[in-house]
């Protein structure tokens, strides 16, 4: 007998989490990036929720490189990952810039090790502290991308033109 019903494989995979730090500190962060305080490459991230429907934002990383700009989770499949992965599109604030609309494209295991060997890398190693700060931080090996890359999830940025 067929039916219209979804098939279920299974209970579903609860949203990752970062370190207690990091959720502490985050609050802080959005409120002082919302204020426009320059704090390096961090910006906001504004996402239609996946269930809600409802703008969800969060502070996150924004690396320009070449003609894109790049948004990377280090703790994997954190809830603004699953929102930017079914709206496939999102705000972005840097400082005090007006919002910007842009597309989104998550990169596969093999993209996001390249990412991390040839984009992000080399970015972070020329910025003092850079890789000492992703590695005690963000938890991740910029020396072992393979690992990085199993772990983190990444997507490039293009503005809706």
């Amino acid at each position: 007998m067929e039916t219209d019903a979804p098939q279920t494989t299974g209970p579903a995979i609860p949203a990752a989490r970062p370190p207690l730090q990091v959720r502490m500190f985050s609050p802080i962060l959005k409120a002082l990036v919302s204020a426009g305080v320059p704090l390096g490459y961090n910006g906001l991230i504004t996402i239609r929720g996946r269930t809600s429907g409802q703008p969800r934002t969060a502070a996150v990383a924004i690396l320009p490189r070449d003609d894109s700009l790049w948004v990377w989770a280090p703790w994997g499949e954190v809830h603004w990952v699953r929102n930017l992965r079914a709206a496939g599109r999102a705000f972005i604030t840097v400082r005090r810039r007006p919002k910007e609309e842009v597309t989104a494209r998550e990169l596969d295991e093999a993209q996001r090790v390249a990412f991390f060997r040839d984009v992000l890398g080399p970015f972070a190693r020329t910025i003092p502290l850079g890789a000492w700060f992703i590695r005690i931080i963000d938890g991740v090996d910029l020396n072992d991308t393979e690992e990085a890359a199993t772990r983190t999830r990444v997507f490039e940025l293009h503005p809706v033109r």
